[in-house]
Parts: structure tokens; sequence; C-alpha cells
């Protein structure tokens, strides 16, 4: 889960992370001597990949407590080098480590988008046979699954989402999410009455406008065309086929939203929305954590964003996202293998994953659901939510960038869907 129209500067945030007294500046891979309790300590240096700087202070404190119980449970000094680049790089950057044999010992992929190709470029190693498996819940596992029933990942976020509103102010003007585009579009009118900006918008990052496009495919898909996905593999669709559900509910956000949409990134959207700028933001509750630092008074709802008017297709997406795996060409892999089992370790996960502010994924999680978790659930018990759709990563890169440009007033609408279905044929040809 990010570029201005005009591109932006490839930046990471890198840390690392030191633990224990035998550490070497030069040991590179796990092949040092000692590793039993009593004897000479193992020096590893891990490698990890994950595209969430704006979590980074919780992750650096997992990892750290991850080091101490390596050092403690079998003796091996860990360094973690941890890069966090903005997740508009993410894919580009990781993909040419892999491409150039410099993969990262563990990195972040989205479960649905990417796990497909990576496996079948022979990046991810198999990790069925791992204690956590076993902890993840049912409804949870297939995301992380592969088609020959391999699981290859630890997922982190799952995600139920359609876009964010602020309770108070909808309840102050007696609003209630509506279920149609035309009760959308009451809403908003009732909002300019009151001189209060409708939508959020934060355009800076790439990835936050396509957001559009799985709820509208996804909308469209569970109700009129069924068969989407699979014609578009085949080169037999087009996205013309969802012109409307796309433009017609953006062209009311972005008609009806803050200023300076493309200089406004995630975080500083983020930091307007807590601040009650604006009462929706086209965003998902992965963003709470950042809403609640700014404002821990805010009560926020989630509902599914309608694209028509045909009420069925106002659904909740429900979504595995961010996951972990580990490299196939890993040579540390023991202490990658324990890092991956940490993150659903019985004790330490609980408290991790409830600072993140994330879904419950596995037994050892007992904490209580969050209110908007809870929103969500509400429309997925009712059967209105769909699994969102499988939607090529570059395809979703593609729709970013010309959105930005779309609203910018560079391209048209027709110039956006032509890039899209250039985009999926040039990835059929690659993956066939």
């Amino acid at each position: 889960m990010r570029k201005t129209v005009k591109g932006m500067l490839i930046t990471a945030l890198a840390v690392t992370l030191l633990a224990g007294c035998g550490n070497n500046a030069n040991s590179g891979s796990n092949n040092e001597t000692g590793g039993t309790s009593g004897g000479e300590a193992k020096s590893v240096k891990l490698k990890m990949f994950i595209a969430q700087p704006r979590l980074k202070e919780h992750y650096d404190k997992f990892i750290a407590d991850f080091v101490a119980k390596e050092k403690a449970d079998k003796n091996i000094d860990v360094s973690v080098q941890l890069e966090m680049p903005t997740a508009d790089n993410a894919a580009q950057i990781l993909k040419t480590r892999l491409a150039s044999n410099d993969a990262p010992d563990i990195f972040a992929l989205h479960a649905i988008n990417e796990i497909p190709t990576y496996y079948k470029a022979g990046y991810l190693e198999d990790l069925t046979a791992q204690p956590f498996v076993g902890k993840l819940l049912e409804s949870i596992k297939p995301a992380v699954t592969t088609t020959d029933g391999k699981v290859v990942a630890v997922p982190l976020e799952t995600l139920s989402w359609g876009y964010l509103y602020n309770k108070k102010i909808f309840s102050d003007l007696g609003l209630t999410p509506p279920a149609t585009l035309t009760e959308m579009k009451a809403v908003v009118d009732k909002l300019n009455e009151n001189k209060i900006t409708p939508f959020e918008l934060s355009y800076k990052e790439s990835w936050i406008p396509q957001l559009i496009l799985p709820l509208a495919a996804g909308a469209m898909i569970n109700t009129e065309i069924p068969d989407f996905i699979d014609r578009m593999n085949k080169d037999e669709g087009s996205f013309q086929e969802i012109k409307s559900a796309m433009f017609d509910v953006f062209d009311l956000i972005n008609s009806n939203g803050t200023e300076r949409a493309t200089e406004v990134g995630g975080d500083d959207g983020a930091a307007a929305f807590a601040a009650g700028k604006a009462a929706m933001w086209l965003q998902g509750p992965w963003y709470a954590e950042t809403i609640l630092k700014s404002n821990p008074d805010l009560e926020f709802g989630v509902a599914p964003l309608p694209i028509n008017d045909n009420d069925k297709a106002t659904m909740i997406n429900l979504s595995a996202s961010t996951s972990l795996a580990v490299s196939k060409s890993s040579k540390n892999k023991e202490v990658a293998l324990d890092f991956i089992n940490y993150v659903l370790d019985d004790t330490a996960s609980n408290d991790f994953f409830q600072a993140l502010k994330f879904n419950p994924i596995a037994t050892v999680h007992t904490y209580e659901s969050y209110p908007w978790v809870n929103d969500a659930t509400a429309y997925v018990k009712e059967g209105k939510s769909y699994q969102d759709p499988s939607i090529p990563q570059a395809v979703k890169d593609e729709v970013g960038k010309s959105l930005q440009a779309y609203y910018a007033g560079q391209i048209s609408q027709d110039d956006v869907l032509a890039a899209l279905d250039k985009s999926w044929k040039s990835f059929n040809k690659v993956n066939k």
C-alpha cells in the first residue's frame, strides 16, 4: 500500500538492529561456528524487506524482541537489516533484488495479487510444515496457499474494507452509510450544505487512487460480470466493461474532495481525516494505527462503497494482503524460519498484531476486535461481501499512475482503460 504524477525518487528506510555481544561487522551468513548454549555464538545477518514504513516503530520493537529470544534460546547473534520502502516503489525494488540474486531472506508480498506469480517463478520457500501453519484460522489459510496446496507465507493483514467515514459527523447530521450511488450523492449534498468537505483526497502515492479498481471490479464481478477475471486472463475482456462502475463514483469523490490531492500522501491524509477535515476517505482500515495516533478519540467506521444504484453491488471487500515469505535462495533459512514462526508466537504475537491494529488471524490471537472491524463484519454477516479480485499487481500499478494523470486532467477515462487493458495483456504474455 505510492508516487506523484511526475514521479518520486525511490526512497527506502533502512534500519539495522544489532543484538548480542558476539556480532561481527563482516558476518553475512549462518556459516559461523558455534550456536549452542554455552559455546561460541553463531552470527547471522538477516535481511528483511517490508513496505510498511509508517509502522516502523512496531516492527523495530518486535524484531528486537526476536533477536533477544534467538540469542537466549539458541545462542545465535542475529543482526537484522530491515528495508522499508514505500508501497509505490516496493514491487519494483523487490523484483530487482530477486532477479539479481540479492533476495532478502524475508520479504513482504501481497497474498492475493503476488503469491501466484512469485511462486511460479520459484522465489518462495515451502512453509507448509512450519508450526505457525497449524495456528492459522481456517478462513485465512487459503489466502497464503498455492493451487497445489503449499503454504508459502505467513499472513499479517487481513482486510475488510471499502471507505472510512467519520461517525461523529455522520451522527450529527443524521446520516447513515449510503447503499446506492444516488444515496451517496444525497450524503454528499448534505455535507456540502453544512460546509463539511465530503472526501479527503490523497493521491500523491499512486496506490491510493488505484483502490477504486478492486472495489469497482469486485462489485461488478459479484453482480453482473462473474467471468471478468477469466476473460481478462485470456485477452478476451476489457476494462470498458466496468467504465461506469469505476468513474461514476470516482468523479463524484474527486469533485467533492479536498484540494491539492497530488500533494497529499497517505500519512498526511490520515492526519487530515483524523482532524475532521473531511467526512469520508477512500481508504482502508490499515491506516487505523496512523489515524488514531493523530487523534485517539476519533470514532470512524468502515462501509462499502456504492458504485451504482444496485444496492446488491454495495459490498465489503475481503482480502488478505501483506504477508511474509522466505526466499527460496536464503542462506539463513534456519533463522528466517524462526522469525516467520515468531510472527505467530503464542506470547508475542498478540501484542504485536494488536499494536499494528491488524485483524486477528490465528488461534493465538485473543484480543478484542476493533469497532471498525465489527462495522465491516456486520455487512459480511448479511452476505454483503466478496473476496478481493485477483488482479495482477502490474495492472494495479498502472491504474494508480493513470488515475493520478486522469485527476490532473492529463488523460481521459478511455485513455486510463486502454492503459489497463494493455497492462493486463502484457502480463498475460509473460505469464502464459
